[in-house]
């Protein structure tokens, strides 16, 4: 699989599955989740409606993923991830890379062949952009699936993708 860095908005990416870092209601919010709700339409916020009431009553558990439509985005599906929030005094290290690999395995499941994700955990959650980078690479590089050729890292702003860019170099 082909890992791309780019720099932009991941509600542009013309993939199969843009990931979504959704909070756990699954129900919109700030940063990422808000950007993908409202460019992708309320058919979004009506699939993870009927998740809610169905398999996710409580909400998505942080580090798994669960597939929705992508509504009117330039994709075919969204899939959620809810990222860790950074803690310095406990490695939720594990339930970042979680959502990544997760996040590969529903969109294989899928027959994705492209997928574009945000830095998560790397805005609100407030996980420190060099570390977000290194574990989002690790679990990309690593992976085997099926169906994706190609990952798009999509960082906002020339800071964090300049960062990205020398952690991809060393790595």
């Amino acid at each position: 699989m082909d890992i791309t860095l780019v720099e932009g908005d991941i509600t542009a990416e013309q993939v199969d599955v843009v990931v979504n870092a959704a909070n756990s209601s699954l129900l919109g919010g700030g940063g990422v989740d808000g950007a993908i709700h409202r460019r992708g339409g309320p058919a979004i916020l009506a699939e993870c409606r009927a998740l809610r009431a169905s398999r996710y009553g409580r909400g998505l558990p942080t580090g798994q993923a669960v597939a929705t439509t992508a509504g009117d985005l330039p994709a075919r599906w969204v899939v959620h991830t809810v990222g860790p929030v950074w803690s310095a005094t406990e490695d939720r290290s594990p339930l970042l890379r979680d959502c990544y690999a997760n996040s590969l395995a529903v969109a294989d499941d899928l027959g994705a062949v492209t997928i574009a994700f945000p830095l998560i955990s790397a805005g609100v959650y407030r996980w420190p952009v060099d570390d977000a980078v290194r574990q989002a690479l690790s679990v990309l590089r690593a992976a085997t699936p099926t169906n994706l050729t190609e990952a798009r890292l999509v960082l906002f702003g020339p800071d964090t993708h300049a960062t990205a860019k020398q952690i991809h170099a060393t790595l």
